[in-house]
């Protein structure tokens, strides 16, 4: 499989899709719930999973970023990865949902040497795991596949949050295994894009959320990275969120700084199709508006920073 550089990736795609084809020609199905979905190309045109472009096909890695608990975002991600399955025999799945030190409890599911609870309690499953993740999960446990649990333990991500990078030195050989070795804190299109996306704190408390945000992005790349050097030739699909991987940012760059040649597809969920988007577009209806009320969005927040402040980074 040859495989190109992302800005290189990204224009070939817009070449390739500009002339008609079977795959982009299929009528857009309408969105009007949130159990609906329609995919699109970078282009803005209609793309049918039944008919899957070259592009996807292809790809070393699809990246799907999503809205946690959006029913029409997990429904499209189990029915992609249903398409994968029968277009490639070597495939795996990567989830942002279940951490590295949480993978010998992911693999005893897979071979049903425990059952669902057992996962859900000693994986340290999402809350929402039963009513967005398990059809995903079930769906590579019947097909065999490979499930990664690709992310940085919450904990840690947390105290980097709170202290920095320099908590890592506070770690032991073997937790430090379940950190990406590299995590690059300087100047980049993502780091721009998450300072302007926040709206409080100091500038040093700001360069602390950014670096454990870059953690989750640093691990989740080089869990693919190292799981597919160890299984040549296998396409995996990723979930994550959305600000993870949108305009081939966070994870993403982070895959590219690690394997160059790796040819890697973003899927974005939106409410609004355009003809020049980076990344192939989900078309779902937005997420309902999280707090009307300014006091009750700062409730939440001091909630989540009480929440923090019991957190023993020791």
């Amino acid at each position: 499989m040859k495989a190109y550089p992302i800005a290189l990736s990204l224009a070939l795609l817009a070449g390739c899709s500009s002339a008609p084809s079977n795959d982009l020609s299929k009528p857009a199905q309408s969105v009007n719930s949130f159990y609906d979905y329609q995919l699109y190309s970078p282009q803005g045109l209609a793309v049918s999973l039944s008919s899957l472009p070259v592009d996807l096909k292809s790809a070393d890695v699809i990246l799907i970023g999503e809205w946690h608990t959006h029913s029409g975002v997990h429904r499209f991600q189990t029915n992609l990865l249903k398409q994968l399955v029968n277009n490639n025999a070597k495939l795996a799945l990567s989830m942002e949902q279940f951490t590295r030190d949480k993978q010998p409890i992911v693999d005893q599911y897979l071979k049903s040497e425990i059952g669902e609870q057992m996962l859900i309690r000693e994986g340290n499953a999402w809350p929402n795991y039963e009513s967005d993740y398990r059809p995903l999960v079930e769906l590579a446990k019947q097909n065999q596949l490979d499930i990664i649990a690709s992310n940085a333990p919450k904990s840690f991500v947390r105290c980097i949050g709170r202290e920095g990078l320099n908590y890592l030195e506070k770690l032991d050989s073997n937790e430090r295994t379940l950190v990406a070795k590299r995590i690059d804190t300087s100047s980049s299109a993502y780091k721009d894009k998450f300072m302007a996306s926040m709206h409080h704190g100091d500038s040093e408390q700001t360069e602390r959320q950014y670096a454990a945000q870059l953690t989750w992005d640093a691990t989740m790349a080089e869990s693919i990275v190292d799981y597919i050097n160890q299984h040549p030739g296998t396409q995996v699909m990723h979930i994550a969120g959305k600000f993870h991987t949108e305009n081939a940012l966070g994870t993403a760059a982070q895959i590219q700084a690690l394997a160059p040649n790796l040819n890697i597809a973003v899927i974005t969920p939106v409410t609004d199709i355009t003809s020049d988007s980076r990344d192939f577009q989900l078309s779902v209806l937005a997420p309902p508006v999280r707090y009307v009320q300014k006091e009750n969005q700062m409730q939440a927040y001091k909630h989540l920073h009480k929440r923090s402040d019991t957190l023993t980074c020791d």
